[in-house]
């Protein structure tokens, strides 16, 4: 039986990417994909998810749920590597929606649903899932599992201590943190050991197919973007990473860690901080992915894209 799971996504070039290789999984139930604002704000991040879905056109259409804005503000602007749009200014064509819910109430309703059955991948700021537990607090025992792709154990990268997903809001992330859900999170420092690289395109651009076609108008932007700012000749992958994980958990290494955010302070605003002394003073909260197979990782997610039909 396919694994029913949430996508709860901050809609740029790489999350694309990982809903194409989730939506076409047989293994994989996507019964919503609900937008969060991130390095787009949220019109535009509602937006995006629909033009994502509308131009993959999988087998089986998931719910769609409205991003909100984020309280504290918008934080994040990564425009430099994805564009104004997050897509690379491609301008995707989108549909009208006349019945649009927003993203925490999808995911109530998803969870109630099934209770103890459906996983969440946050795959952006933890803004929606704060949400849903604020507006109902005894969901926190009916989800199935969090994956959290966000964080880091060393060093950040919108800032030098923070990773930029709980950076956006690391009030959520912290509600989230210190929530008694089943979580996994897997850090920055993991899903940067993933590169893909140019060649690697041509297996995964099969332009016969809504997959192939989307994802060569879009990657070839964040190929550019990479090499211009960091004169790098590859791409990481860290949403599809967070993919992976879900149906090979045996390719992860994991580590039961207590951890907890930084939401105050000049210089490490945003930071995950994880107790890592030989006796903590409190229990473990999570797992924390410490090392992938980056080479088996990498052959689920282009053999996955590559059948993406």
């Amino acid at each position: 039986m396919p694994k029913k799971v949430i996508l709860d996504v901050d809609p740029h070039i790489d999350a694309a990417l990982a809903l194409a290789l989730a939506l076409f999984d047989p293994e994989l139930e996507v019964v919503a994909v609900t937008a969060t604002a991130g390095c787009v704000d949220a019109a535009q991040a509602t937006r995006n998810v629909q033009a994502i879905i509308e131009q993959l056109d999988p087998p089986r259409l998931p719910r769609i749920g409205v991003a909100g804005e984020v309280e504290s503000g918008y934080l994040g602007d990564l425009h430099h590597l994805y564009g104004k749009d997050g897509l690379g200014g491609t301008s995707l064509a989108v549909s009208e929606l006349h019945h649009r819910h927003p993203a925490d109430k999808v995911i109530c309703e998803e969870i109630r649903k099934a209770p103890n059955e459906v996983a969440i991948v946050a795959l952006g700021p933890l803004t929606n899932l704060a949400l849903a537990l604020t507006r109902e607090p005894d969901l926190e025992g009916s989800i199935g599992e969090i994956y959290i792709r966000g964080g880091s154990i060393v060093g950040g990268d919108v800032t030098s201590a923070a990773e930029f997903n709980i950076y956006c809001d690391p009030r959520a992330a912290r509600q989230i943190f210190h929530s008694a859900t089943t979580k996994t999170l897997i850090p920055l420092d993991v899903t940067q050991q993933m590169v893909m690289t140019y060649d690697q395109l041509d297996e995964i651009s099969d332009v016969t197919t809504n997959c192939g076609k989307l994802l060569s108008t879009l990657l070839p932007f964040i190929f550019r973007s990479y090499r211009a700012v960091w004169g790098l000749e590859g791409i990481h992958l860290p949403s599809a990473v967070a993919i992976a994980i879900i149906l090979h958990p045996e390719l992860f290494t994991r580590k039961s860690l207590y951890g907890d955010v930084e939401s105050s302070g000049d210089l490490t605003f945003g930071s995950t901080i994880f107790d890592c002394r030989l006796h903590p003073d409190n229990q473990p909260n999570m797992e924390v992915v410490t090392d992938i197979d980056v080479t088996a990782t990498m052959d689920y997610i282009l053999r996955g894209l590559a059948s993406a039909t």
